[in-house]
Parts: C-alpha cells; sequence; structure tokens
C-alpha cells in the first residue's frame, strides 16, 4: 500500500519506539511522543510493537491510498474521514484502493494521534530505527516532518480482523487532572528543602515552548537551589524533571539531549510522559512524588493491560500478533549445574 500526501497537516512525521542504545555517542532516541498509543494501534493491526507510523500533531494529513490493508488511528480525538465519513479512533479500518483519509483537527480531547498502518510505514532504518529526529534532519522520510506530494509505502501487509476495537478500558488514561507521578532523584538534594515543597504543590502551566524536545512550565513560584542549577553533565532519561536557573521545571520529553548540565529534581514515569504529551498549552499540571517500587508496579500494570489486549485481538485473528513473541517468553537456564525453567515479559 502506498500513501501519498496531499496535505501534511502542521506537523506530521514517522514515528516508531525510538532509536535506542546509542545515547552514548550523542544520538536522542526520538520516537513516538506516546508510545502506549502508538503500540496498541500496532497489537489491533498485528503489526510488531514498534512498527513505524505517522504521528500528527494538532491536525492531521489528507491521505491518498494506493493498494489496499487497513489502519488504526490512536490517541488524541482529531476527527478523522474516510472519503468525507466520520471513523472511529482506536479501530481497524479497512482500506480500499483511491481511499481519502482526512482529519478535522484537535477537538480539546489531546494533542497528538498516531496513523498506524497494516505493514508499518517503510522507510530505511538508521541506527536501528525508523524514527524521524528532525534537529539532525535523520530517520524517516529524509530527517524531516512530511510535506505535499510526500509518497510512503507500507511493509508486508499483515492479516488483521477489520473492525476490531481496542475496548475502552484498555486505552491509555489521558486523565488531564491526574497528577504526573514521579520519582525524586537523582539530584534532589541539589534543591532547598523548601524547593521539594513548591514542586509538588505548585499548579504549573504548560508553555506554549513546549515541543519535543521537553514541556516547559510556566510558575510564578521560584525552586531555589542550594549551591546553583548547574552539575557535571549526566545522562537524561525520558520523564527528567530539569530545573534550570530561573526556578521553573521542564520535563524532558522524547526529543531530548543525551546528557545535560542542569539539576534533576526527579523523574515522570513514562506512561505520565506519554500522558503530558497529550496535554495543550495553557494546561494546568501538577507533580506527585511516587516510590521507585510504585513505579515498577505502574509498568507492571501497563504490561497486563498490553497483554489483556493482545489476548483480545487473537480472538479475531488466525495469525496472532507479531508482538506478542517479541514481548514475552520461556527458556531453560543452567546455573552451576542447576537447571531452572525462566519465564520473562517485556515491561513498558
Amino acid at each position: 500500500m502506498k500513501l501519498k500526501i496531499q496535505s501534511p497537516g502542521p506537523l506530521t512525521s514517522v514515528q516508531d519506539l525510538g532509536r535506542w542504545g546509542h545515547q552514548a555517542i550523542g544520538m536522542p532516541v526520538s520516537g513516538a511522543m506516546d508510545a502506549p498509543a502508538l503500540i496498541r494501534g500496532n497489537i489491533l493491526l498485528c503489526n510488531p510493537d514498534g512498527a513505524a507510523a505517522l504521528e500528527m500533531t494538532m491536525t492531521g494529513p489528507a491521505i491518498l491510498f494506493e493498494g489496499e490493508g487497513a489502519i488504526a488511528v490512536t490517541g488524541a480525538e482529531l476527527q478523522p474521514k474516510l472519503n468525507g465519513k466520520p471513523v472511529a479512533n482506536w479501530t481497524v479500518i479497512k482500506i480500499n484502493s483511491g481511499d481519502v483519509l482526512t482529519f478535522g483537527g484537535a477537538c480539546g480531547k489531546g494533542l497528538r494521534a498516531y496513523l498506524c498502518v497494516s505493514g508499518g510505514i517503510d522507510v530505511p532504518l538508521v541506527m536501528g530505527s525508523r524514527s524521524t529526529y528532525m534537529k539532525a534532519k535523520i530517520g524517516g522520510l529524509n530527517g524531516r516532518k512530511l510535506a505535499k506530494d510526500d509518497v510512503l509505502s507500507t511493509g508486508e501487509n499483515n492479516s488483521c480482523k477489520i473492525g476490531v476495537t481496542c475496548p475502552e478500558n484498555l486505552r491509555p488514561d489521558y486523565a488531564v487532572n491526574a497528577p504526573l507521578r514521579t520519582v525524586l532523584g537523582p539530584q534532589d538534594d541539589y534543591i532547598k528543602p523548601e524547593g521539594i515543597k513548591i514542586f509538588f504543590s505548585t499548579e504549573y502551566k504548560i508553555s506554549p515552548s513546549s515541543d519535543r524536545m521537553g514541556t516547559r512550565f510556566e510558575s510564578d513560584k521560584i525552586i531555589e537551589h542550594v549551591k546553583g542549577p548547574d552539575i557535571v553533565s549526566d545522562a537524561i532519561p525520558m520523564g527528567a524533571v530539569q530545573i534550570p536557573g530561573q526556578g521553573v521545571p521542564i520535563v524532558m520529553m522524547a526529543d531530548r539531549q543525551t546528557t545535560g548540565g542542569y539539576v534533576k529534581i526527579g523523574v515522570v514515569h513514562a506512561l505520565d510522559v506519554a500522558r503530558l504529551s497529550q496535554f495543550m498549552p495553557g494546561s494546568s499540571v501538577r507533580f506527585a512524588e511516587i516510590t521507585q517500587e510504585q513505579g515498577i508496579e505502574i509498568s507492571k500494570s501497563e504490561s497486563n493491560l498490553l497483554n489483556l489486549l493482545r489476548s483480545h485481538v487473537e480472538k479475531f485473528n488466525t495469525v496472532p500478533p507479531a508482538a506478542a513473541s517479541q514481548n514475552r517468553g520461556a527458556m531453560n537456564v543452567i546455573v552451576n549445574g542447576e537447571k531452572f525453567f525462566v519465564t520473562w515479559e517485556k515491561l513498558s
């Protein structure tokens, strides 16, 4: 199947789950801002979890399809229409040659949506990923956002059941009132005790200057450092909360730099980073402290939801989702002559 871009939308790019394993040489991870939404779309289509899709911001492109296949739109509600008729998010939709997909734009239910296609978007791998990193102009389609008259191809079409829907209880939680769950550290001791209280008690506004690299906030309440905002640069994980000199947090997102020299007061859980990526500028946000152990339990719960969705999809398909075999398994292990049977699963 081919996708001909008739109109690109304000910011549409090819993204997968990111370019992992190269941060040591200065290459950011990039990838989908809302990975849980992308994964669910791929599960519905029986694709591998990390198959490349189109990430759409605020509104989507107009696309003419050549060839037959299937799509699933996940994430924000951007009012998709197929041949002028509304179609549902979180549902496998049949595509015939000549069909045109359009979007009405964001309607207050999220900021970013994902157009997942059967077989995934087929662009060249760069360091093991198809994700677009626009600052370095690599990955995706020529390292840039999509433009009018671009043509994208898909991989081999998978056998997926048309009409299958992700149940509401298995979809990501986009609750705007829930706080961003945050583990303190690694440099929370570089912040004055009163600053920790301010961080967890303040209602912040998302700044319009936020982007794929970081979500910036606005507040008149300032977090003070013990010895200034600078540290010897160290690694920047997804969700790291930097406190620069002005004393207002920045949460690091998908296109974050690999290292940074500002104090990090905490790290937001990956699921809440994804949720944060769906908030409009001007939205109110609070932080809430959790322990590392609680964070692990949250990740386990997300893994369970994804496995339930795979089981749901398998009921309708003769071929199970390709991602299932990549995310759990079993093996025999011999340690000091003693044999063990070990099961494993990947946590989101």
